[in-house]
């Protein structure tokens, strides 16, 4: 993979060697394999190679090609390939040496603005068509890699990251204080609800499922991927098939991603999603005479678990369970007891160039990469998009539609079988849940008696954004309470590009730092359409939610793992407890920025002080760690001290 960058004068005149330079020394800062410019007139193209795949090694980027007269750099690695060379019909003795970009420069000479649709894998990349005198370029369906830009009326200018745009004259570090409100307003996880947007003024970025075309005075954003509707269901003849053609479309995804010449990785945790992923994976390296390398995180010795007996924290004897049954596993557990999610602030702020929200996870996740990266990985695999693909099944939400169609039979059948799988739980227990899913309003009483999320973004601020009026637009819930169903959060989460946008951009930031790359194969698009299509009822089967990955891991996960319905795992339930050598700290650096004027604009300094309070009364308890005024306070350090970089 890469970071790439360039510059389009608008107004035709050459691009001027400070500005090229410029734009390629803020990406010195990451392990580098190769770097490259190409430059005509008033084009510079560039090119920070980091080398994955075989076809990478020595591979000339940014590419020109004089026959098509087309120019690209590229940030890419493409799954479909053999997809590709049958499709562009491509000589087989050529196809070992050609390059991911060189196969996407094909691809647009076939297809031109249409060809990101017949692309997959994580790329972001952009072309000079010198005959058309056009840049076009598109970011993957998921934003796996990021891409920024700026323009004025003299020049377009990108880049992977955003600190190469403030290297060109004229473009002012300015907070774009929209994205601010709706990043301080919103209690999920996401930053803004405006795909397009940055944390400043003037940079954008080219969304998930997006291209983008310049063509004279014109610059137009096209959405090429939208994913089908989830009504829109497979037939086939039974249960096995359903299996089968799963693990073949989940097979082909596991294998495109261990396309590289360097060690191969994976997250893996005590669940199903990484557990499939690491299954899918052992064999096919034994066949290349690689292991497998697995990275586990774990509490710090001293942790007691609090969690409620539904979870659990320390993860480690499902995750031996896992390595014993895969085989050719070489397995690495950390707990990193040296970190914790306040000591990690400086680092992410810096490497993510924004403010972010994930503090729970941080210190184990930038420990892994640097892991990964001390044992060579090249490919670090992971399962984070399972729950909404390979290991859908939502029982709960499922059975309340069974209710809804007065499927009596069928759901009575589902119940007992469920109620057995739990060990015998009442069934008239099971369906008070069901009730509650199938008639939220009912349950607004006990809803109104748990607290909201505190709305800790400055009323005058908020008002002057309209910050809460544009949240509605995209129903989104500022409370934190609402329970929506399964299926309406699963759909949001496939058509709204704002979700995706945190994950794509921590994962590219965090592999160029490392020269790691997260490749995850239940987020592959092939994967995604063969699940959207597949009948609910295979989700839901014989009282077993997730059914249809348990069902197909049969022989690929133990049984402890595959049909585990009482218990799983939490991951950062230990980050309180880390904090307590710096528990004193953490308190005063929250008392010094509710003193802030420049925070003050920003932030509600009563609710601040409602949170200070309540955490000085309870002290670094462990059970704070998923507390609302915890994540309160970190999220407003966590701005406090990205403010304080604008000053």
């Amino acid at each position: 993979m890469s970071a790439i960058a360039g510059i389009y004068n608008l107004n035709g005149e050459p691009v001027s060697i400070e500005q090229s330079s410029g734009m390629m020394k803020a990406f010195e800062k990451f392990p580098v394999d190769d770097i490259q410019t190409w430059q005509k007139e008033s084009i510079f193209l560039g090119c920070h190679a980091q080398w994955i795949t075989p076809e990478s090694i020595g591979e000339q980027l940014p590419f020109y090609d004089y026959q098509r007269q087309l120019a690209i750099t590229a940030d890419a690695i493409i799954d479909n390939r053999e997809e590709l060379f049958e499709r562009l019909q491509i000589d087989r003795e050529d196809r070992k040496k050609i390059t991911d970009s060189q196969l996407i420069l094909l691809a647009y000479h076939k297809w031109g603005e249409e060809s990101p649709k017949f692309l997959v894998g994580d790329f972001a990349f952009m072309i000079w068509d010198e005959k058309e005198r056009k840049m076009f370029g598109a970011r993957d369906f998921s934003g796996a890699r990021t891409l920024y830009y700026f323009r004025d009326n003299q020049r377009f200018g990108f880049g992977t990251t955003i600190q190469p745009l403030f290297s060109l004259p004229g473009v002012k570090k300015e907070l774009n204080e929209m994205w601010l409100a709706e990043f301080l307003a919103n209690p999920g996880m996401f930053d803004s609800v405006d795909p397009f947007s940055s944390v400043y003024k003037g940079i954008a970025q080219i969304p998930p499922s997006h291209s983008l075309l310049i063509k004279g005075d014109l610059i137009l954003l096209h959405r090429y991927c939208t994913l089908p509707e989830e009504s829109r269901k497979l037939q086939l003849k039974s249960d096995e098939e359903y299996e089968e053609a799963f693990k073949e479309v989940f097979k082909e995804a596991v294998n495109n991603r261990l396309r590289t010449f360097r060690e191969v990785g994976a997250h893996l945790s005590g669940g199903l999603d990484s557990g499939s992923v690491v299954s899918f994976a052992a064999k096919p390296l034994l066949r290349q005479k690689k292991q497998l390398h697995t990275f586990s995180y774990v509490p710090v010795d001293d942790f007691v678990d609090w969690t409620h007996k539904s979870r659990i924290a320390n993860e480690k004897p499902l995750i031996e369970s896992t390595i014993k049954h895969v085989g050719n596993i070489s397995a690495n557990f950390h707990s990193f007891s040296d970190r914790n999610p306040y000591l990690e602030i400086d680092y992410w702020l810096e490497n993510l160039e924004m403010p972010y929200k994930f503090f729970e996870n941080t210190f184990w996740l930038r420990g892994i990469y640097e892991e990964a990266q001390n044992k060579g990985i090249g490919v670090l695999l992971n399962g984070q998009r399972g729950n909404w693909t390979i290991s859908w099944g939502p029982i709960l939400d499922y059975y309340a539609l069974l209710l809804k169609k007065v499927k009596w039979l069928q759901l009575y059948r589902e119940l007992n079988l469920y109620s057995k799988n739990l060990g015998g739980v009442r069934k008239q227990r099971i369906l008070s849940a069901v009730n509650k899913k199938v008639m939220p309003l009912l349950y607004k009483l006990q809803q109104s008696k748990e607290s909201p999320f505190p709305l800790f973004i400055n009323k005058e601020f908020s008002r002057k954004t309209r910050v809460f009026e544009k949240l509605a637009e995209y129903d989104v819930d500022i409370t934190g309470l609402k329970i929506p169903s399964a299926y309406a959060v699963r759909k949001k989460q496939f058509n709204n590009l704002y979700y995706w946008n945190t994950t794509g951009t921590y994962g590219t930031k965090l592999s160029l730092n490392s020269g790691v790359i997260e490749r995850d194969p239940t987020n592959d698009l092939r994967v995604i359409r063969y699940c959207l299509a597949v009948p609910e009822e295979q989700y839901v089967k014989n009282g077993l939610d997730r059914a249809l990955i348990r069902r197909a891991t049969k022989e690929h996960l133990p049984e402890d793992i595959r049909l585990n319905l009482k218990i799983r795992g939490v991951q950062g339930a230990d980050g309180v407890h880390r904090m307590r050598d710096k528990w004193d700290h953490f308190i005063c650096e929250a008392d010094h920025l509710k003193q802030d004027p420049i925070v003050k604009e920003y932030l509600d300094n009563s609710i601040i002080e409602k949170c200070i309070s309540l955490i000085k009364k309870n002290g670094p308890k462990p059970e704070l760690a998923f507390e609302f005024e915890f994540k309160v306070l970190m999220r407003s350090m966590i701005f406090y001290r990205f403010i304080k970089t604008m000053n």
